[in-house]
């Protein structure tokens, strides 16, 4: 009985060892892996060509291991868009209140809308994403509108406070806010758009706020 064991254990080392033997990994390193090469897919192949089976096969796994981790393409798209937007809030630098709120204003809305066409022209396939998942409700996206309506709500907040700006509705102020900045934001409306036409229709929303939010947005 010993001898049939020790011939079963070499019998199954010699099955192993003509074959690599993948480490076992966590869900948390499994999930990063699967996102840096779809992330990977995308940029090469573009969004719509690449498949789950496709980021499987690179991966060496089943679709059923991506599926396990991911529950469908959008909620890839979701993932990555929540990187993106995490890596925008490390590159922001808002101004603080020793400048205006106008200046404020200017500033940050200046920095996103170069920040959207830098990643447009560095990431096309971004563009892509966006225009295919349109229609989809995604959490990147109500995670974006927070952090950008938080960073106006503190500019909107200290204008009001040091007498600047009209006390007024400051979360509904700061929502309407970021709508108006909308067509100098959203990928489909700038990336084919002159950068000097952006920036001075950048400047006019902008001067357009401040009045609004000096003189009273409900007026």
């Amino acid at each position: 009985m010993a001898k049939a064991s020790v011939q079963t254990s070499a019998l199954s080392k010699a099955e192993t060892s003509g074959r690599q033997v993948r480490p076992r990994r966590s869900g948390e390193e499994t999930r990063r892996d699967i996102l840096v090469m779809t992330e990977r897919l995308f940029r090469e192949r573009g969004f719509g060509a690449v498949s789950i089976a496709d980021i499987a096969a690179a991966l060496t796994m089943s679709p059923a291991n991506v599926f396990k981790h991911f529950s469908s393409k959008n909620a890839l798209v979701d993932a990555i868009f929540l990187q993106q937007i995490r890596l925008l809030e490390n590159k922001l630098d808002p101004l603080d209140a020793t400048h205006s709120p106008f200046e404020r204003l200017r500033h940050l809305a200046h920095s996103l809308m170069e920040n959207h066409r830098r990643d447009l022209n560095d990431n096309p396939y971004i563009f892509e994403m966006i225009l295919m998942t349109a229609k989809r409700e995604l959490a990147c996206g109500r995670h974006y509108e927070n952090v950008i309506t938080e960073l106006l709500a503190k500019i909107i907040s200290d204008g009001i406070e040091d007498g600047t700006y009209s006390a007024t509705d400051i979360d509904r102020s700061s929502r309407t806010a970021l709508f108006a900045l909308t067509s100098v934001l959203h990928p489909a409306l700038i990336a084919h758009e002159n950068v000097d036409i952006l920036a001075t229709r950048c400047d006019e929303l902008v001067r357009l706020l401040d009045a609004a939010l000096r003189y009273g947005i409900d007026k």
